[in-house]
């Protein structure tokens, strides 16, 4: 009986979520209420207090369902062997590459940055909602650096590439890129790019003088 009131539990939750991404999508985030989400669900507004203290904390639940794979940026070598095979520099094209791909091919990724991006307004009770979004900025750019200092490390990138800079390079292009791809029409084939994207941002990373530590050197 227990493990079926938590799953029971579990499914009145996604079902929550699910609603709530519908219910943002169509009438963005702040004119949607509780009571809109819970006609949405099928459920009462006292089922969705007992899974969320408020509009903020089920949009994080609803945003936290399609993070990106930013973990899997710098990660160091767990043993001597896996650090003689390591690449940092592919497995940042990589993660790159797939972040992008999914995003822009994935309905529900594409349903829930629409709402990030163009649907969402950072006032009231969305404070907290914008602070989150912050700290998840700067962990990325972080664990971006950290393999770019990696790749340095394996001699992949310029010994002087100033990483916090091109880390924020990079960070900015993946969301312009995501921005894009919601606000431009299907015809302009963003997806049908990205390998050739993500490989002209690495080729940066690798060549551009505006990029070093000491931009203005010769």
């Amino acid at each position: 009986m227990a493990r079926r009131t938590k799953e029971e539990a579990l499914q009145t939750r996604n079902r929550i979520l699910d609603a709530a991404e519908q219910v943002f999508y169509d009438k963005g985030v702040s004119r949607t209420s509780l009571a809109d989400i819970a006609a949405h669900a099928g459920v009462t507004r006292g089922a969705i207090y007992w899974h969320f203290e408020n509009k903020g904390d089920l949009f994080t639940a609803m945003f936290d369902r399609v993070l990106l794979p930013l973990d899997e940026f710098g990660a160091p070598p767990a043993n001597a062997e896996e650090a003689a095979n390591d690449d940092p520099l592919a497995r940042l094209a990589s993660v790159l590459k797939w972040c992008l791909q999914a995003a822009a091919n994935d309905p529900r990724r594409r349903r829930v940055f629409d709402i990030l991006f163009l649907k969402c307004e950072f006032v009231d009770e969305m404070g907290p909602v914008k602070e989150r979004h912050q700290k998840s900025m700067r962990e990325g750019v972080g664990k971006i650096e950290a393999d770019l200092i990696l790749a340095i490390g394996k001699g992949q990138l310029p010994a002087d590439l100033d990483t916090r800079r091109s880390a924020l390079y990079v960070h900015a292009f993946v969301g312009g890129f995501l921005r894009d791809t919601l606000l431009l029409p299907a015809s302009d084939d963003f997806v049908s790019h990205i390998d050739a994207f993500i490989d002209a941002c690495i080729d940066a990373l690798r060549t551009s003088r505006a990029l070093r530590r000491d931009r203005h050197a010769s």
